[in-house]
């Protein structure tokens, strides 16, 4: 029988050289073909001279961590798929890896190699061995518990709101959040897509209850992702935004998250210096180049089943926008 692995290229990086034996042996008994590096300097090395088809990395590692690696091979356009094994159980860690894409997270020590398998299969040939139905369910079981526990998820929601200052993509960015304190209200995220782009949502689950509390927690791990599949798909054109909303207005029916979910997304591809926004259902004003530029209020997600978003493009190398609805009001600038 033909091992199941064979002749894949598979690079682990991880500083404990008795784990990455253990972990090597195993792999080439599965037909993989291994490279191994001990940090993410070496790693780095190591993918610019001999790509690897598969990842597999530690989080603590010494010189270069598992996220900046990850990180530096996002924003240098790599999409090499990447599983985490790691003993971190930073909710906040796990989140930077789902954010920067990695196909999944397992914690240390392994009691069960063929969850491991069973995962590297499943990248390599998404179609036989995973759907996205089934991706979906297996995400809302996971999130199930803290819908439970509206508290906890909110507080969950709160410590990973970005910094209020930062630099993304070469950018300034700032942002200001009105709303009432400990009340679910307007969630905003922002993140580079990679060093020449980055994307922003805003999300009032005000009016949705525990769904969107809920609903927050996947476009959490879901937003870039898509974008970023999307963004594949155009052959580096601009995104179609309101393509990806109509993509996450369907998740939402999918999953049986019912209520009204106003929702903004904005793009900014820094070399062009072009702005996309998409509303569906909050309110936008943007200001740049001297103007003012105002999306109107328009249906929520989760109420139709194709949306219908209103939208607008703007040329600037500094911009504004004041964004609100039922949940409260955020501020957010970028300036070159």
């Amino acid at each position: 029988m033909t091992p199941p692995l064979v002749d894949k290229h598979i690079l682990l990086v991880d500083d404990d050289a008795v784990f990455r034996a253990m972990l090597a042996e195993y792999l080439v008994s599965l037909g993989a073909i291994v490279g191994e590096a001990e940090n993410g300097e070496q790693a780095l090395t190591y993918v610019e001279m001999s790509p690897p088809e598969l990842m597999i990395c530690d989080l603590n590692m010494p010189k270069m961590n598992g996220i900046t690696l990850i990180d530096r091979l996002r924003r240098k356009g790599s999409q090499i798929p990447v599983v985490v094994i790691s003993a971190t159980e930073k909710i906040t860690d796990v989140d930077k890896m789902l954010r920067l894409g990695v196909k999944d997270v397992l914690l240390k020590p392994i009691s069960d190699l063929n969850k491991l398998r069973d995962i590297l299969l499943s990248c390599f040939y998404p179609y036989v061995f995973t759907s996205p139905a089934c991706d979906e369910m297996a995400m809302l079981e996971d999130w199930a518990n803290l819908s439970k526990n509206p508290q906890e998820a909110l507080h969950l929601l709160q410590q990973l709101q970005p910094p209020a200052q930062q630099m993304i993509s070469g950018c300034r960015i700032n942002y200001r959040h009105l709303t009432l304190a400990d009340q679910p209200g307007i969630i905003f995220d922002i993140a580079p897509l990679s060093a020449h782009d980055f994307a922003f949502y805003c999300l009032d689950i005000s009016k949705a209850g525990n769904h969107g509390l809920l609903a927050a927690l996947i476009l959490r791990v879901l937003f870039n992702n898509l974008l970023q599949e999307h963004l594949a798909e155009q052959n580096e054109a601009l995104p179609q935004m309101s393509a990806v909303l109509n993509r996450i207005n369907k998740l939402l029916h999918q999953s049986y998250l019912e209520g009204q979910f106003p929702f903004l997304s904005g793009y900014y591809h820094v070399p062009k210096q072009k702005l996309l926004v998409v509303s569906a259902g909050l309110h936008v004003a943007i200001e740049a180049n001297g103007r003012k530029y105002e999306l109107n209020d328009s249906v929520p997600m989760g109420t139709l089943q194709t949306l219908y978003p209103s939208q607008t493009n703007v040329v600037a190398d500094r911009w504004s926008c004041q964004i609100w609805g039922n949940g409260g009001r955020l501020q957010l600038s970028a300036m070159l």
